[in-house]
């Protein structure tokens, strides 16, 4: 749990605390970090509020590195679950399948409930890293699959191992980003999971268009090389963030240095049976699934990632088969999304503005519900967009139309997404990775499920009252943000795990 361990008052030399012997007690400082306030004897902590060991602490260009690092991970992870799209066409005539065989290739799966826990049992880096490697492994295996058998295996194993940097990297940036500092990099990360599966399609087009037969092999080859190259960059310049292991191996250290085997951390006093870790680290990302809170959230924000996963599709039959446009033409239109995703940022910096101005108003208490404002907005963009792109399907109907509808379906999107994350880490914050472990969840079986009924849809009910199908959908959602910007604080002191880190 993100720094249960620190320990203001632990000046002594050998890292000793000369107090009575008493259970450990913790509570939360205005930062929102925790910090002991009963300790006993031989117990390891950070060398006051300061010490640059903290990941807090850190210099502000070691920060900046991690953040950016971290970011093209989770880029070239996203790439990965999109850049297989542009080449359906090829595997389904390569392997003589229909579309909805080929399309459960973009499926993921439950990864973040495995990578989430083990990264607040082991640590950020090696939750992320290690499989990011196995994404690595499984897109090369998928470029040289020589049946659809295989094809659909390595892409499930791709989506389970890819989801690490999506459910972990927001615990990473509330390990060393304070709340104040945390939008701007939390926005970053966003950028690159909103863009990476948006410009994938456009990549990816160009490479079927110029290899007619071998370009969706091409496609799992670059994301390959990508991930190659990102995986080399952060195993030497990303150290580890986590409290508690930061902890683990100073106490460790400071063992063989003393003498004193009574020397340990905080979580080294936690039962180490496989019931207690099945408890703390699997169980708890489930029970976020149903955490009143955590549920309304990541279903409207789940709801907004699966439909990009469903415009892909829906751009492809829009301009290949009502426009009659090539495969590299009928993926430039993503650019349009990406436009309003760039949009939103400046909505989202707005909305870290106004969250400045709260936390600083408040006496520097974090109020989650200030980090709802750009939702706002962005909900409303959401649907409108929806509708605007469901009016606009028709051929006769210039495109353009169905692209501005789909930049403001980008704005709505990604205002929605971001404003969801920050909530989650700030209603959640010793508890960050397992929320938006939840989350990943929730967003992987909607983005996995919608796009294989979009045929169907679209073919059934025509291009434009699908798209009008789901505005109403997210209509009916609009109130959520404006439900929990007014009520939050009620509502926050009824979850299980919401009201444990209740703040304001």
């Amino acid at each position: 749990m993100l720094d249960q361990e620190q320990n203001p008052g632990n000046d002594s030399p050998s890292h000793n605390v000369d107090v009575e012997k008493s259970p450990a007690s913790s509570q939360l400082d205005p930062n929102g970090h925790t910090k002991v306030s009963l300790i006993h004897a031989n117990i390891v902590g950070f060398d006051g509020p300061d010490d640059p060991y903290n990941a807090v602490n850190w210099p502000k260009k070691k920060k900046v590195i991690v953040t950016m690092l971290y970011s093209f991970l989770t880029l070239s992870a996203t790439w990965a679950s999109t850049a297989y799209n542009s080449g359906i066409g090829q595997v389904r005539q390569h392997f003589h399948v229909n579309t909805e065989t080929a399309l459960a290739g973009m499926s993921n799966a439950f990864g973040p409930l495995i990578w989430a826990p083990m990264s607040e049992a082991f640590g950020r880096k090696p939750s992320i890293l290690i499989p990011l490697f196995g994404l690595c492994v499984f897109s090369f295996a998928t470029a040289t699959a020589k049946d659809i058998q295989t094809v659909l295996i390595t892409r499930f194993f791709s989506g389970v191992f890819g989801g690490a940097p999506l459910s972990n990297v927001g615990g990473v940036l509330a390990d060393i980003w304070s709340p104040t500092e945390r939008g701007p990099a939390l926005l970053l990360w966003g950028l690159c999971t909103a863009i990476g599966p948006l410009i994938a399609p456009i990549v990816g087009g160009a490479l079927a268009i110029n290899m007619p037969t071998v370009g969706w092999r091409w496609t799992e080859y670059v994301t390959g090389i990508t991930l190659a190259v990102a995986l080399i960059l952060s195993t030497l310049y990303i150290p580890e963030s986590f409290a508690p292991v930061l902890l683990k191996r100073k106490a460790a250290r400071l063992r063989l240095e003393t003498h004193n085997w009574d020397l340990h951390s905080i979580s080294e006093e936690r039962d180490a049976s496989f019931g207690e870790f099945s408890r703390n680290y699997l169980v708890v990302p489930l029970e976020m699934l149903i955490d009143p809170v955590a549920f309304c959230i990541n279903l409207y924000s789940a709801f907004t990632y699966a439909i990009i996963y469903l415009a892909i599709p829906a751009f492809l039959f829009e301009f290949q088969e009502v426009r009659q446009w090539n495969i590299l033409e009928s993926s430039i239109p993503f650019t349009s999304i990406i436009i309003g995703v760039l949009l939103a940022s400046g909505v989202i910096m707005w909305g870290a503005v106004q969250y400045k101005k709260r936390f600083e108003a408040a006496g520097g208490k974090i109020i989650p519900e200030a980090r709802l404002l750009p939702m706002m907005i962005g909900s409303i963009f959401f649907a409108a967009g929806l509708f605007i792109m469901g009016w606009t399907a028709d051929p006769s109907i210039h495109w353009i139309g169905f692209c501005i509808g789909s930049a403001a379906l980008g704005l709505g999107f990604f205002a929605v997404f971001q404003s969801a994350l920050g909530y989650l880490v700030d209603t959640y914050l010793t508890l960050a990775a397992s929320v938006i472990a939840a989350n990943m969840f929730m967003r992987s079986m909607l983005a996995g499920a919608f796009p294989l009924f979009a045929r169907a849809l679209f073919t059934n009910l025509g291009l434009d009252w699908g798209m009008n199908l789901l505005g109403f959908l997210a209509a009916a959602m609009l109130p959520i943000p404006y439900v929990f910007y007014i009520f939050g604080k009620r509502l926050r002191a009824l979850g299980k795990h919401s009201k444990k880190t209740f703040i304001s």
